[in-house]
C-alpha cells in the first residue's frame, strides 16, 4: 500500500517499529564477532559497487548482502536519471549547501533523530559536526555527479550509509538503554523516510523561501534522486519517498508539524553545528548574514524551534538590501557585491547564496579530506569516541 495523505499517520506508526532486517542481521553478526575494525577497513577500500564488480574477495555474507544492494528501484528509468541530472546541472552547489545546513538542522527537529545522534559517540559528541558533515557530504556531492545514478557509484555511497544506520540501530538495541516504548525502533524506517523528505521537499521549499526558481521538471528530478536514495537505504516499497514532487510535498506537509518538535537535544545539535560553521569557516562578519540566510530558508517558525538566533538587521530581504553598503559591503569581498543598489528590486539573497555556497564548498572539502574515510564509521558500543 503506497503512502497517501489519508494513511500517512497510521503508516508512519508502523514504520516507526520497523528496522532493516537484512542489514541488521549482517551488522549484528559483525558486532557480535568483534569484526567492526575489519568493516571500517573495508569501507575505506570499497570505492564503488558497479554492476559486474568482482565481490569474491569479500567475506561471503557481506558479498551476498552487497549483491542484493545493487538492484534499482522498481520502475526506475532513464527519464528519471535525465530529470535528476538536469536538476543538479542547474542547482547542485546551492542544493548541497542547503542540504548541509537547512537539511541537517531539519533532521535535528525530529526528537528521535536528535536523541539518537546525540547519544551515539562521535556522531553526537563534541567532535560530531565535522563527522556528520563528512558522512553527509559524500552523499550530497556524489548524488549530483554525472552518471552517479546509473553507474553504481551513488548506490555504493548510500549502501554504506545504510550499514552505518544498521550499526547505530544495533548499538542502541544492545545497549539496554533505548526506550522502545517512547522512541520505537532506533533509526526506524519512519526516521529514514522522514530524513529523505527533509533533504528533498524541505530543500525545495527552502529554495523558494530564498527566491530561487526551480522548474517543475528539475523538481521532479530532485525527488526522483531521493526516491532512488531511499530505496538504497533499505526502505520497503510501501514507504518509499514518491518520485512525484506534488505527491511528496502533500505527504510532507501532512506529517511535518506532527514530526518536528522543539527539543533540548535538537537545539543542542543545532547550536553545535552553527558553532562548527562559525569557528571553522564563517567568522564574523560573515557569520550573521549566513545565519540570516539559513533562517530565511527554514522560515522563522522552524528556525525558532531549532534555536537558530535571530538578527534584527538581517531578518528580511528588504532590510538586508538596505543594509548592503554599510553592514555587508566588506563581507566575503562584498557579500552584496559592495553594491546594495543592484539588489533593490531583485532577490537580495542571490549573492549571499553564492558566497555561502562557495564557503560551504570549503566545509565540504574539509569533510571529505580531514574527516574522511580514515575515521571509523561503525562502532562496538555507545559512546565509542575513537
Amino acid at each position: 500500500m503506497a503512502l497517501t495523505t489519508a494513511n500517512i499517520a497510521s503508516e508512519l506508526e508502523v514504520a516507526n517499529q520497523a528496522g532493516d532486517p537484512e542489514a541488521d542481521k549482517l551488522v549484528s553478526d559483525l558486532i557480535d564477532n568483534r569484526e567492526i575494525d575489519g568493516v571500517n577497513a573495508l569501507f575505506r577500500t570499497i570505492g564503488t559497487l558497479k554492476p559486474g564488480q568482482d565481490l569474491s574477495g569479500l567475506p561471503p555474507r557481506l558479498a551476498e548482502f552487497l549483491k542484493g544492494a545493487t538492484v534499482d528501484p522498481p520502475g526506475w528509468s532513464g527519464a528519471d536519471v535525465s530529470a535528476a541530472e538536469s536538476f543538479f546541472d542547474h542547482h547542485h552547489g546551492v542544493a548541497s549547501m542547503l542540504q548541509g545546513t537547512v537539511g541537517l538542522i531539519g533532521t535535528y527537529l525530529s526528537p528521535a533523530g536528535a536523541y539518537t545522534l546525540r547519544s551515539t559517540g562521535r556522531l553526537g559528541g563534541v567532535k560530531g559536526p565535522g563527522r556528520r558533515l563528512s558522512q553527509s557530504s559524500r552523499l550530497f556531492i556524489g548524488m549530483g555527479d554525472r552518471g552517479a545514478l546509473s553507474d553504481g557509484t551513488l548506490a555504493a555511497t548510500v549502501t554504506k550509509v545504510r550499514l552505518v544506520h544498521a550499526s547505530v540501530r544495533q548499538l542502541h538495541r544492545k545497549s539496554g538503554e533505548w526506550d522502545h516504548a517512547q522512541w520505537g525502533e532506533p533509526v526506524s524506517q519512519k526516521y529514514t523516510c522522514g530524513a529523505t523528505y527533509v533533504f528533498s521537499v524541505q530543500i525545495l521549499e527552502a529554495m523558494r523561501n530564498l527566491g530561487l526558481t526551480v522548474s517543475r521538471n528539475d523538481a521532479q528530478g530532485f525527488m526522483a534522486a531521493w526516491h532512488y536514495i531511499n530505496h538504497y537505504l533499505g526502505t520497503p516499497e510501501r514507504w518509499l519517498t514518491p518520485k512525484d514532487v506534488g505527491q511528496a510535498t502533500a505527504l510532507w506537509l501532512a506529517a511535518r508539524d506532527d514530526e518536528w518538535k522543539r527539543t533540548e537535544d535538537g537545539r543542542f545539535m543545532t547550536a553545535q553545528a552553527l558553532k562548527f560553521y562559525q569557528e571553522e569557516y564563517l567568522p564574523e562578519p560573515s557569520y550573521s548574514p549566513f545565519v540570516a540566510m539559513v533562517r530565511r530558508a527554514l522560515s522563522d517558525k522552524y528556525a525558532d524551534m531549532a534555536g537558530i538566533p535571530r538578527n534584527a538587521v538581517l531578518d528580511t530581504g528588504a532590510k538586508l538590501a538596505s543594509a548592503g553598503h554599510g553592514m555587508l559591503s566588506g563581507i566575503g569581498g562584498g557579500l552584496l557585491g559592495g553594491s546594495a543598489d543592484k539588489t533593490v528590486g531583485v532577490n537580495p539573497y542571490d549573492e549571499i547564496i553564492g558566497i555561502a555556497s562557495k564557503q560551504f564548498n570549503r566545509v565540504e572539502d574539509y569533510a571529505l579530506s580531514r574527516q574522511g574515510d580514515d575515521q571509523p564509521q561503525m562502532h562496538e558500543e555507545l559512546g565509542d569516541d575513537r
